[in-house]
């Protein structure tokens, strides 16, 4: 019996080729979607669960309270860390933290990697697989752990046991082991080193001064509980380890464990409270993939039941032979999931296909799982519930015909029998619409926040990060000779890059502040021609000058500085930053340095060149890019010969700001892109049999004198009413859930009228491109052809 369902399930497919090609095509891509979508939440759950002990894994943050609210940060003094091992017997392993770039080098190779430097039972805490070497090497304060890649690329095939490493030209240290690369879907994907805590105490004066402060807050602690602790209870235990301690500070640093399971998807937090984080986007995707497949199932519902008439015929002799209605519905479910494996199959293909175009989209490594034997019971089981819910209404509603009627050909389908079809087709555009307005909004957020002011100059600008100490001995000399060179507009130091905020202060006070007021105020310390050189804009007062001698005493505010301080007339003001006055000698507009989607920070800028630890050239606008860049990288050769030139624009450091929101505007602009193209393929296949089922009347309308239009016009009419209908329900939906999304950013795009006009405009655009092929068709047929065949 199964057997001749699938033989009859075969021979129809063939028969009706459009009618199945349709079905098929719609169905192969909803369920690639939902394959890409199921993969990418996949990776996105699974996110840092290679490690051993992923469950028992923590870093700790901490909540600091300025002008009354609660802060979070994810950096810590270095003296907790001992604490937290002597004082607390729940913690297994416990290790400082902090990641450098420096350039290492071996003969004539030299390259810039990203590494830690960390405490030797880091290794054991996150199980590094070791490729050669031992993980407990790292006991040795002259021992480095390198990368299989780090490895590769510094010492090609040979063997890197025990040979030296120099790092930044200050000290050599030697491999002792080689590790497996950490899994891309981890927190330490670009960590290409491990080296000693020690060995960075001994060579970087900050980091030694710091290891003793408590106060000093710029570095990451890890730790691993033991079996059986609870890291709600051991946040509530080492809560208050810094205000136990003599002269407290006024920002009340309360600490805690944050698990590594909740760093990727959970890591926002407002006032204290955590509010989620990235897993909004595994929940959208999700439900976006589950909406996409059930538009692929409708179409597949429409058509069966718009086809019904057709196989009317067919019900009636079958039931007049013999066959029950149990039979007829096996037979129809049979049709369906023939249908759906098909389309499992066509959307392995598609999904594959798709795979380096959505990989390089969504920034991720994602491969289709052949040989994991969940994915394909997934895959299964997800085919055959396709395949009945697609077939179900089909399969009962053509089984429920009446013989008798149908042979006698009275059957008719009745005036409420289009009505599920109607309301299916509604459904899609409805859920095609909200896609579309997403996206929209997505994008126009994005570009909102990119138009958004800076404050500054990125054209032509870029950033050397001083790794060695050559640059800052000379650095007069080199600003000498790049000025001299033609190249370059101007260059100038500063405390760290033009797109980060590095550090800020409480330690602040001015004329008219609130006793109890705790604000942090960002400061950065820079050399004279700082202003000049990336293009600050002064809104009054003057810049830093080599004229005024008096300006080591001086500073400039941004204008939340000065909103904060409630300065009306600023200039000449005086603010004492860490029990030193300064003299106010300008504002200047605020520069975003952090979060494009957030207000500015509160700013101050001090002429400093002890703590230059970046250095910042304006190419000249004379010169093509590779020439300036080549004449720029000559005289730095001269000064650092034994470092490579490495560089970065700031505009590109900038746009990498934007990442994540456009990654997940150019995903929803791709799946909203498919399910158009799902609903498009349905409503052609629906129209079509529409246009079929209605080829006498087209016929008679004709002879009668019905022009092209008219007939356009009334097979058009219905479809355009329900798209209609579709957009009065899209519309108030996407903006309730878009103005909610829009809450998660302070700085924000309006939800303009025009976002919800386009999509319906495009809607009804689609919806008349797509009937009009077969409704024009129609029109255009012989009308003597179409009263014969009716």
């Amino acid at each position: 019996m199964l057997r001749n369902y699938i033989k009859t399930a075969w021979r129809n497919l063939v028969k009706n080729k459009l009618h199945s090609s349709i079905n098929i095509a719609g169905l192969s891509v909803g369920m690639a979607v939902a394959i890409l979508i199921g993969l990418w939440i996949y990776d996105e759950l699974s996110f840092n669960k290679d490690f051993n002990n992923y469950d028992r894994i923590g870093k700790i943050w901490q909540f600091v309270n300025f002008s009354g609210e609660k802060t979070s940060y994810d950096v810590v003094p270095v003296p907790l860390a001992d604490e937290l091992r002597t004082k607390y017997p729940e913690f297994k392993w416990v290790s400082v933290s902090v990641e450098r770039k420096p350039i290492l080098s071996v003969g004539e190779k030299k390259l810039a990697e990203t590494g830690n430097y960390v405490e030797p039972s880091f290794t054991d805490m996150l199980s590094v697989t070791m490729l050669s070497g031992n993980r407990n090497s790292l006991n040795d304060i002259n021992s480095i752990l390198l990368s299989r890649t780090l490895a590769k690329n510094l010492f090609g095939n040979d063997n890197p046991i025990d040979k030296l490493i120099q790092i930044d030209n200050k000290t050599s240290v030697k491999c002792a082991g080689v590790y497996e690369d950490f899994p891309v879907n981890s927190s330490f994907k670009d960590t290409r080193f491990l080296a000693n805590w020690n060995l960075f105490l001994s060579t970087d004066a900050y980091g030694k001064k710091a290891s003793t402060q408590w106060d000093e807050n710029s570095f990451q602690v890890y730790a691993q509980l033991r079996e059986g602790a609870d890291f709600k209870t051991v946040s509530a235990k080492i809560k208050d380890s810094r205000m136990k301690r003599e002269d407290p500070p006024k920002y009340k640093p309360e600490f805690f464990i944050f698990p590594m399971s909740r760093w990727h998807l959970y890591a926002d937090f407002k006032n204290g409270v955590n509010t989620g984080g990235s897993i909004q986007f595994v929940w959208l995707f999700g439900i976006t993939g589950f909406f996409v497949l059930l538009l692929a199932c409708i179409n597949f519902m429409n058509l069966s039941t718009a086809r019904s008439e057709k196989r009317a015929k067919e019900v009636g002799i079958r039931k007049a032979i013999g066959s029950v209605r149990k039979q007829l519905v096996f037979q129809f479910l049979s049709e369906s999931l023939l249908v759906t494996i098909f389309a499992f199959v066509f959307s392995l293909l598609l999904a594959q296909l798709a795979l380096p175009f959505f990989n390089s989209v969504a920034d991720k490594q994602i491969s289709i799982l052949w040989t994991n034997p969940l994915f394909w019971l997934a895959g299964i089981v997800f085919s055959l519930l396709a395949g009945l819910i697609a077939g179900s209404y089909p399969a009962l509603y053509l089984s429920s015909f009446s013989p008798i009627k149908v042979l006698k050909g009275t059957f008719k389908a009745g005036r409420f029998a289009a009505v599920p079809r109607k309301v299916l087709v509604v459904l899609q555009f409805s859920v095609s619409v909200m896609l579309i307005i997403g996206t929209l909004v997505v994008f126009r957020q994005v570009q909102f926040a990119k138009n958004r002011s800076v404050g500054y100059n990125r054209e032509q600008l870029i950033e050397i990060n001083l790794n060695t100490p050559e640059l800052v001995k000379h650095y007069n000399a080199f600003r000498a000779d790049l000025l001299n060179s033609g190249a370059v507009y101007d260059m100038s130091g500063s405390s760290g890059s033009v797109t980060v905020q590095y550090g800020g202060t409480t330690n602040i006070q001015w004329r008219g502040k609130a006793p109890d007021a705790r604000p942090l105020v960002m400061s950065n310390e820079i050399t004279h021609d700082y202003g000049r050189t990336i293009g600050w804009q002064v809104k009054e007062g003057r810049d830093f000058s080599r004229n005024f001698s008096n300006d080591s005493a001086a500073v400039i505010l941004n204008e939340a500085s000065v909103q904060l301080m409630a300065f009306r007339h600023p200039l000449d003001e005086f603010v004492k930053i860490n029990g030193k006055d300064y003299r106010v000698i300008a504002v200047i507009k605020d520069m975003i340095k952090e979060d494009p989607f957030k207000p500015v920070n509160p700013s101050f800028y001090r002429v400093s060149y002890g703590g230059v630890s970046t250095i910042n050239i304006k190419l000249s606008k004379q010169l093509i890019t590779s020439d300036a860049l080549a004449k720029v990288e000559t005289v730095a050769r001269k000064y650092n010969p034994s470092n490579p030139f490495v560089y970065s624009f700031v505009d590109e450091r900038y746009r990498n700001k934007f990442g994540y929101e456009e990654r997940i505007g150019k995903l929803s602009a791709f799946f909203a892109t498919l399910a158009i193209f799902i609903s498009c393929l349905g409503l052609f296949g629906v129209a079509s049999f529409v246009a079929e089922q209605r080829t006498k009347e087209i016929g008679v309308r004709k002879v009668l004198g019905a022009t092209v239009f008219n007939v356009w016009k009334l097979l058009s009419k219905e479809f355009i009413v329900l798209v209609i209908i579709s957009l009065l329900i899209a519309i108030p939906v996407s903006y309730y859930f878009m103005d909610k999304w829009l809450m998660n950013y302070q700085y924000k795009t309006p939800l303009s009228w025009w976002i919800f006009a386009t999509a319906g405009m495009g809607a009804i655009a689609l919806t008349i491109s797509t009937v009009s092929f077969q409704a024009i068709k129609a029109a255009l047929a012989n009308p003597v052809n179409s009263l014969r065949r009716g």
